[in-house]
């Protein structure tokens, strides 16, 4: 949705500012590129190359900024397309790469299987405000250096809805590609309407690594949205301050897109700057903490001010279980991305410092963010929501409740909450006194009961299946 509550922390003063700043490191710091196809590129362009640092100037990253899509469509599987990444349009999904996971049934927390991907993506599908999925995992059930493939396998298999996903290497990020071409019907179609996002990042500060790039390049390459942005600690690898984050992490960014460009002009680029403060309490990196939300929203300005879509994050916490301090860091964080015009917006699930995945998280940060988007809506003050002519009928010491008004607007007018509790203290009591996270949890398991993704065919099942078993093979032989 687009939010018609907006909320600002830089301003177009601050974000020129910013911006001086970034395009002076990019051409006097430079960065160090790993990649000699990408150093070769960016030289044939125009840049200054010592070795493996390159300096770019200004006029080559605002041509690249003019040539990267302002908007981004993305579809589902079946075709249909699903969001708009760019202006103020937001989306909300899951997040990615969570070594550990807590159990649906059992409550459990332990590694991370296969399994728990699948079921990510499942109660993604179910839940109404939740628009795309990443697994919220790194299997480690499966072969090592495949588990990327074994995600997607997944997350394809249960959920119509788009994915966001990462590669360990370029050859398994060309591998699932392929599995992506067998259910779009081919490598046009999904070219043309893909349910797809890849993610790749530089290495804060100024770096960006073989891997990385390789992987940037393919997927400009195959014009399959690509997300590069970094994920900087502030105060450690990158400045302490927000203002020194968006500066060097734009500069990371851009680096990124201008390789991206000068690969695929055109192709469809999704940048932005991500951070968490340094605690030096104990010198962890928190997802749920005001300066990362406020980072996220002044980089999402940035965004809309180049004109490119942004990546950004709500839903993480550091609590390990759904309690009060989850609820208050999700909360703040899915609003402020959403009044702040966030558009792909990922992490919802993320729990105890990105280590842990959870389902009954996730749930619960669907209600919130059906939650945040009634607040984005604002205040309508049409003459039938006014309703000036409900309010004479019924006249002093009345009431509405019978009223045709009420009958029609509440349900727009007043968000039904699902989770939240609101009954009397007695029907919550004999309904067994459940929390928030409790009710969570139990609608968890329900949707792992009860729902079904609509299945791949037959034949597209047996390809992807082969996919993976070449892949194996490789593996063994390697």
């Amino acid at each position: 949705m687009k939010s018609n509550i907006k909320l600002t922390f830089l301003g177009e003063e601050k974000i020129k500012k910013i911006m001086e700043a970034v395009y002076t490191v990019m051409e006097t710091v430079g960065a160090d590129i790993h990649c000699p196809k990408a150093v070769e590129l960016l030289q044939t362009a125009g840049c200054v190359v010592d070795g493996i640092r390159v300096k770019i100037p200004r006029t080559l990253v605002e041509e690249c900024i003019e040539s990267a899509p302002e908007m981004v469509r993305i579809y589902d599987r079946r075709g249909k397309e699903t969001m708009l990444l760019g202006d103020r349009n937001s989306y909300f999904g899951s997040g990615p790469t969570c070594c550990n996971f807590i159990d649906p049934q059992t409550g459990e927390r332990r590694l991370s299987r296969k399994e728990d991907a699948a079921n990510t993506a499942k109660v993604v599908d179910a839940l109404e405000h939740m628009d795309f999925a990443m697994s919220l995992v790194m299997i480690g059930d499966q072969t090592e250096k495949l588990a990327d493939l074994h995600e997607v396998d997944a997350m394809l298999r249960n959920t119509t809805k788009p994915i966001a996903t990462w590669a360990f290497t370029k050859k398994n990020l060309e591998r699932i590609f392929e599995m992506c071409e067998a259910v779009a019907g081919g490598a046009e179609a999904f070219k043309e309407r893909p349910f797809l996002i890849v993610y790749s990042e530089p290495t804060t500060p100024l770096t960006h690594t073989k891997d990385a790039i390789e992987k940037l390049m393919t997927a400009a390459e195959h014009y399959v949205p690509c997300v590069y942005t970094p994920g900087i600690i502030m105060g450690a690898a990158g400045p302490t301050s927000v203002a020194g984050c968006l500066t060097i992490g734009f500069a990371e960014s851009l680096t990124g897109l201008v390789i991206h460009q000068l690969t695929a002009p055109g192709a469809p680029f999704i940048g932005g700057v991500g951070a968490s403060p340094l605690d030096m309490k104990t010198m962890q990196a928190p997802y749920g903490t005001p300066e990362g939300n406020m980072l996220e929203s002044a980089s999402n300005e940035i965004t809309r001010y180049l004109g490119i879509p942004g990546f950004d994050l709500a839903g993480a916490t550091e609590a390990k279980t759904v309690d009060a301090q989850a609820g208050m860091e999700g909360m703040f964080g899915i609003l402020i991305s959403l009044l702040g015009g966030g558009n792909l917006i990922h992490d919802s699930g993320f729990i105890d410092i990105g280590l842990t995945g959870s389902l009954t998280h996730l749930v619960a940060c669907n209600e919130m963010v059906g939650i945040a988007k009634r607040i984005a809506e604002g205040i309508d003050v049409s003459d039938a929501l006014i309703g000036l002519d409900t309010i004479a009928e019924v006249g002093p010491g009345g009431n509405f409740l019978s009223t045709k008004h009420t009958y029609q607007y509440f349900k727009k007018e007043h968000l039904i909450a699902d989770l939240v509790e609101r009954r009397s203290y007695e029907a919550w009591e004999s309904d067994g006194a459940k929390d928030y996270g409790m009710k969570a949890a139990e609608k968890v398991r329900y949707i792992l009961e009860h729902h079904q993704a609509e299945p791949l065919a037959a034949d597209v099942v047996k390809t992807i299946d082969k996919i993976i078993e070449e892949a194996e093979a490789e593996n063994k032989e390697a």
